[in-house]
């Protein structure tokens, strides 16, 4: 059974229709990726499944639990947690309050702190910085910042909005190490929505390319690398 499903999942905005029928699958353990040009409908697709936008029509299921007209904070008790594109970190906060707000839902402090300084190990950086203001962090370490709040709800499913969004490329390459890092020793499974779909399809075992809030292509991470049509839509190449 999928971990997470999507069956024919629309979403409006208005009267606009922003999803037209989304149908996607991500198994336990795997990192699927979600790419697409801007306004495909990737995004729209993350918040459907946190309901921060609700769906008009189809369902959602988080581990054969129909989540589709769930209240956000019962979909991240429920183990979901998002890092919103944009970072969104609360500047006035520090780091180390910044990180209290992500397990905020949660009262099991010593677990709590043993995450906290687990995250510290994932992000030496934050560390470093636990006491600073979120806003005085560069842009890298608020993305290490967000993440590291999502991961304080100890959730079993990620979902990642365009991490490398405005980033150096080296500190793309450490996010994606990071990436890769949280979902094989903290066993999360990860649907990332990346602009930069080489490096997301990478470390991806299946990708879905998004078109006008459609589902166009599904395959695995490898062939869609050798796709003629991706390499040329969405690779440069």
């Amino acid at each position: 059974m999928a971990l997470l499903e999507l069956k024919d999942v629309r979403t409006f905005y208005g009267n606009i229709q922003a999803l037209k029928g989304v149908s996607i699958s991500v198994e336990e353990g795997e990192i699927v990726t979600l790419i697409g040009a801007n306004g495909a409908g990737k995004t729209t697709t993350l918040m459907s499944i946190c309901s921060i936008t609700p769906i008009r029509s189809g369902e959602i299921f988080l581990d054969g639990h129909d989540i589709s007209r769930m209240s956000p904070h019962k979909i991240v008790q429920m183990g979901v947690s998002q890092v919103p594109e944009g970072r969104r970190i609360f500047p006035q906060l520090t780091v180390s309050e910044n990180l209290d707000m992500g397990a905020f839902l949660r009262n099991d402090k010593e677990s709590i702190k043993q995450d906290m300084e687990e995250v510290f190990t994932i992000f030496p950086r934050l560390a470093e910085r636990r006491n600073q203001l979120g806003g005085t962090l560069s842009g890298g370490e608020q993305q290490m910042l967000a993440i590291s709040r999502a991961l304080m709800a100890s959730p079993r499913l990620l979902l990642l909005d365009e991490p490398s969004l405005g980033l150096a490329p080296l500190i793309v390459q450490n996010i994606f190490e990071v990436i890769q890092k949280i979902n094989k020793e903290r066993k999360t499974t990860i649907l990332l929505v990346e602009q930069n779909a080489n490096m997301a399809l990478k470390i991806a075992n299946k990708g879905y390319v998004m078109q006008n809030g459609l589902i166009k292509i599904t395959d695995t991470a490898t062939n869609l690398l050798k796709n003629q049509e991706v390499r040329k839509a969405y690779l440069g190449l």
